[in-house]
C-alpha cells in the first residue's frame, strides 16, 4: 500500500476562528529559548540581540534603561514598545523572536506578517484589533509592506493594540523605515512606514546563513526517473508523500487563500516536485515564496525534478522590489532540497 497523494486535490477552506488558534510559533521553535540560542562568537550583535530580547520579553511594560546620576537613580531612555530584529537570512531571528514568545506570561500571539493581515481579511478589521487585542506580547515573522493597503492597515492596527498596552516583536530582512521600497514611494505611504516604524527599537543582527553552513549552494535535483524511484520508495516505508508537476502545484496554489497553505500540508512528510522551471510570472513567485515558508516552517524535505528549485526566480525578478523576499526563499529551497 502506497502513501502517495496529490497536493492539488486538497482544498482546504478559510476559517477564521481556526488562523486565531494558529498564531504560535511552528513547530521547528516550540523549544526556542534563549539559553538554547548559540551566538556567534565572531557576530557580537548575536549576543546583544538575544539579551535585550530576553529582558523585553520577560518585562509587562516597554524596558526603561536606568543610568545613575551623582549616586542617584535616574531614568535616561524609555524604550519604544517594539523592538524589531533587522538582519539578513538563517541568523536566528525567529529563533530569537520565538524564544520571547516562550517567554511571555500572559495572552500571546506569534505569526507571519501573511498570517495577520489574513486574519484582518477572514475577519474584518474590527473583529480582527478585538481578537488581538490585550494581548501582552504580539510577535510579527517576516514583516512585509508589499502593498500600500497593508501598510496603512498595519500601521493602524498596531497603533491601536501598542495604545492599549501590547508590545510588538518584529523580524524581517529590511530596516522598518526602508519597508516597501522599491515596491511603492507615494509620500503618504512613506509618512505612514516612519509611522509605523517610530513604534519599534531596531536591533540589527549580523551573522552568516546557518542554513548555508552544511548545505550547497544550490537545490538538489533528480532526474525523472530518480524522482519516480524515490517517492515510490519513501512511500514503501510507510512516508505519506505529496507528487506533483510544478506547473500544477503552481495552478493550485493560485485557488487556495495563502492563509491555509500550512493545511496543504497537513500529515505530509515529503514534497515531490517534476519538471521545476524558471517561473517568469510574478504573482505566481511571490505564491510559491508564501507557500515555501509555511513548507519551511514544518520542515518538510522537497525532492525534484526538472531545474534546480533554488534558481526558478527568472528574469529581473531576484533584483526587484522583491529581492529581499526571494532571497529568504532560495535560502529556505537549499536547505529543504539538501536535507
Amino acid at each position: 500500500m502506497t502513501s502517495t497523494i496529490s497536493l492539488v486535490e486538497r482544498h482546504p477552506t478559510l476559517d477564521a476562528g481556526s488562523i486565531v488558534s494558529s498564531l504560535v510559533p511552528p513547530p521547528q521553535f516550540v523549544e526556542a529559548r534563549f539559553d538554547n540560542y548559540i551566538p556567534n562568537p565572531d557576530f557580537p550583535s548575536q549576543e546583544e540581540a538575544r539579551h535585550i530580547l530576553e529582558e523585553f520579553a520577560s518585562k509587562n511594560t516597554s524596558i526603561i534603561k536606568q543610568g545613575k546620576l551623582f549616586g542617584r537613580t535616574k531614568k535616561v531612555e524609555e524604550f519604544p514598545p517594539g523592538v524589531y530584529l533587522d538582519g539578513g537570512f538563517g541568523v536566528g531571528k525567529t529563533h530569537l523572536l520565538a524564544a520571547s514568545w516562550n517567554i511571555a506570561s500572559g495572552k500571546k500571539y506569534f505569526g507571519t506578517f501573511l498570517q495577520y493581515t489574513s486574519l484582518v481579511g477572514a475577519l474584518g478589521y474590527v473583529k480582527a484589533v478585538e481578537a488581538l487585542k490585550g494581548a501582552s506580547l504580539i510577535c510579527i515573522d517576516e514583516f512585509e509592506l508589499d502593498d500600500p493597503g497593508d501598510t496603512m492597515m498595519m500601521t493602524r492596527m498596531l497603533g491601536e493594540l501598542v495604545a492599549g498596552g501590547t508590545r510588538i516583536a518584529a523580524t524581517s530582512n529590511t530596516p522598518p523605515a526602508a519597508l516597501g521600497e522599491g515596491r511603492f514611494a507615494a509620500a503618504d505611504f512613506l509618512r505612514e512606514i516612519q509611522a509605523l516604524a517610530s513604534n519599534f527599537r531596531t536591533l540589527r543582527i549580523d551573522g552568516t546563513d546557518y542554513r548555508q553552513r552544511t548545505a550547497e549552494g544550490i537545490s538538489r535535483v533528480l532526474s525523472s526517473t530518480e524522482l519516480t524511484s524515490a517517492v515510490e520508495k519513501k512511500s514503501a516505508e510507510g512516508l505519506t508523500v505529496s507528487f506533483d508537476s510544478f506547473d500544477s502545484l503552481l495552478a493550485h496554489l493560485a485557488t487556495v487563500h495563502p492563509s491555509v497553505y500550512v493545511r496543504l500540508l497537513e500529515r505530509l512528510d515529503v514534497i515531490a516536485l517534476s519538471d521545476v522551471h524558471v517561473i517568469v510570472n510574478q504573482t505566481d513567485a511571490l505564491r510559491l515564496v508564501a507557500f515555501i515558508d509555511r513548507v519551511y516552517d514544518a520542515q518538510i524535505p522537497i525532492i525534484a525534478s526538472g531545474s534546480p528549485l533554488s534558481e526558478v526566480f527568472g528574469g529581473d525578478m531576484i533584483h526587484g522590489g522583491y529581492r529581499k523576499k526571494y532571497l529568504r526563499c532560495v535560502s529556505r529551497l537549499i536547505a529543504l532540497t539538501n536535507s
